[in-house]
């Protein structure tokens, strides 16, 4: 039974829109952990990035001074496919800006990113950073009723020039494989090497057609290569190995471009 909602003058109660569902896993336990990122027009809006500004960002020495303005929901006990239990985390954002961050890989892997860092600061816990959307889930669980502050608070900064830093990200050591070896290639393996790098949680990685780009925070480094096939990023899988600092991408073919 839900609790009564209390009248606040600085607040409203609002039904977000299922947006898209994220499976990862709670850190040390490995339980499971889904996160519904929900949508609404009474979230407002972060200011505008463009998808250089957004590179930039993400290599800076501080990209928190970026905000994102979100809603993030108590968690509740939910069963999964496999009739499993399972904590289900409903974070709603402005529904204009998730919207574009569906178009771009980039945005929305930045914006998953935002998200699982927000429940660890309010919930005093660790997300891995090996997430999967799922494909034909926008919701785990119920749409629930949200209470969003409605009074403005200073929680959207533009990020500012910092003049004192001048680290420059670093190109990784990297190798491109493809299996099989002989024969029509059926996959696209890299291996990129990140000395320094202790944790995936510091990587942004995006995974194109035609195209990897992955940045290592802050400033450590920056890896944006073309490559002569096209792949299907919906069926990658990217995994870090923070004993060998390696980071390895594995994705499957469609076609190979010819030069």
């Amino acid at each position: 039974m839900g609790n009564m909602q209390t009248e606040n003058p600085d607040s409203k109660v609002i039904r977000p829109q299922p947006g898209m569902c994220v499976k990862t896993l709670s850190e040390p336990g490995m339980q499971k952990v889904f996160i519904n990122i929900c949508q609404s027009n009474s979230v407002p809006p972060p200011p505008e990035l463009s998808r250089e500004e957004l590179i930039n960002l993400l290599q800076s020495e501080d990209p928190s001074g970026y905000r994102v303005p979100m809603s993030l929901g108590e968690p509740h006990t939910e069963v999964d496919n496999n009739s499993q239990g399972c904590t289900a985390y409903d974070v709603v954002i402005n529904q204009e800006f998730f919207q574009m961050c569906q178009k771009d890989p980039l945005f929305q892997q930045f914006v998953i990113l935002v998200s699982l860092e927000g429940l660890e600061n309010k919930y005093n816990m660790e997300l891995s950073r090996d997430w999967k959307v799922m494909k034909n889930r926008k919701f785990l669980g119920s749409v629930s009723e949200q209470n969003i502050r409605t009074k403005s608070r200073p929680v959207i900064e533009e990020l500012q020039p910092q003049g004192n830093s001048t680290a420059t990200p670093k190109r990784p050591e990297f190798t491109l494989l493809v299996e099989p070896p002989d024969g029509v290639p059926e996959y696209l393996i890299a291996e990129i090497k990140l000395p320094g790098v202790l944790s995936s949680r510091s990587l942004v990685l995006d995974i194109g057609e035609d195209r990897l780009v992955l940045t290592a925070r802050p400033s450590l480094f920056h890896l944006d290569i073309f490559h002569p096939f096209l792949t299907d990023q919906n069926n990658s899988v990217a995994q870090y190995n923070s004993s060998t600092q390696v980071q390895n991408t594995h994705t499957h073919i469609r076609t190979y471009i010819q030069v």
